[in-house]
């Protein structure tokens, strides 16, 4: 098979382009502030994911493994991806006015998961907006590692599987931070859970949860976004939209220039973003189909972990506090 042709990235001197889009918007639309506002929707979808998932996970305990695998890929990973792309909002805090109660509705949206992931992943994903693509901060970009091993498409298949792992591991590698407070109770939340289901559910019931947040976060349909949303198809453009049927079950993630242009903005309001101004949106590159993102991701040997757009330290900008909530 055929070698990837693209093993560096794409180095730009130029600022991430979505806060002058912002200015921009706002200054011609100043309407679109009434969009800024949270979303106690998210916490009732969490919720009944919740529940579907303990009934799950009851039945799993006494299921053959061939049955509780597919059904740990089907809707296991569906709804466990779902409630990672919950905590995606939540770590803006777009759910509640107090980022202490989107923490907490963090930690529940993490517990059939069996990941505590809320906090590590707030920490890191703040910096990714402030400073999207800039080397050494944004960990969201794979490792070098990841460009010279995973540089065929049978390998680029193996690497969208695993991407569940790269996403934990890699910034530890990249930028470790110390242990917060709240990671620590998310941790402790977590640990008590799973203790908790493996007691009264069995080890049959934890693997289930597992091994769907395991199969939702890697060869899954709605796991295309990892591919989609920041991977340079088009020669310097570094975010793309999507708009398709998997944002019904994604929080609408898929509206990307929408998000990074206005992340104040909850899921429920995204689609309005373009309607409001649409010449600034019409003319971007975007996506209908996800297995169309990963099947071109795999086969284009000019498409790979390489296929980034990278800017130096200079551009780095100071993440917000996640403890505090913020105008835009």
């Amino acid at each position: 098979m055929q070698k990837n042709t693209k093993e560096t990235f794409t180095w730009i001197e130029t600022d991430e382009p979505h806060a002058t889009r912002r200015k921009l918007i706002l200054a011609k639309y100043p309407q679109m502030r009434e969009l800024f506002t949270t979303e106690p929707k998210t916490a009732l979808i969490v919720a009944g994911i919740f529940v579907g998932q303990l009934i799950a996970a009851y039945w799993a305990r006494n299921a053959s493994w061939g049955p509780l695998l597919l059904v740990a890929y089907l809707f296991g990973g569906t709804v466990n991806h779902s409630l990672q792309l919950a905590v995606h909002e939540l770590s803006h805090n777009l759910c509640w006015k107090s980022p202490a109660a989107n923490k907490w509705t963090a930690f529940f949206a993490n517990l059939v998961t069996g990941m505590p992931s809320a906090i590590t992943f707030q920490r890191y994903h703040m910096e990714h907006h402030q400073s999207q693509g800039v080397d050494g901060i944004d960990t969201d970009i794979p490792t070098e590692f990841e460009i010279k091993f995973f540089d065929r498409a049978w390998k680029k298949v193996i690497w969208l599987f695993l991407q569940p792992l790269f996403y934990a591991f890699r910034p530890m590698i990249v930028k470790p931070k110390n242990p917060a407070k709240w990671e620590a109770v998310n941790w402790i939340v977590q640990m008590t859970f799973n203790y908790l289901i493996v007691t009264y559910f069995g080890w049959k019931s934890m693997v289930y949860l597992v091994a769907g947040t395991l199969l939702g976060l890697g060869l899954h349909p709605c796991a295309g976004h990892f591919v989609a949303e920041h991977y340079e198809y088009t020669p310097g453009v570094e975010t793309y939209s999507y708009y398709g049927f998997c944002n019904y079950l994604n929080f609408n993630v898929g509206y990307h220039n929408e998000h990074h242009d206005f992340p104040k903005i909850p899921w429920s309001n995204l689609p309005k973003v373009a309607k409001i101004a649409p010449e600034f949106y019409d003319g971007l590159p975007r996506y209908t189909s996800y297995l169309a993102v990963m099947w071109r991701y795999i086969t284009d040997p000019g498409v790979g972990p390489a296929a980034r757009i990278k800017r130096s330290a200079k551009y780095a900008k100071p993440a917000p506090d996640i403890n505090k909530v913020s105008a835009e």
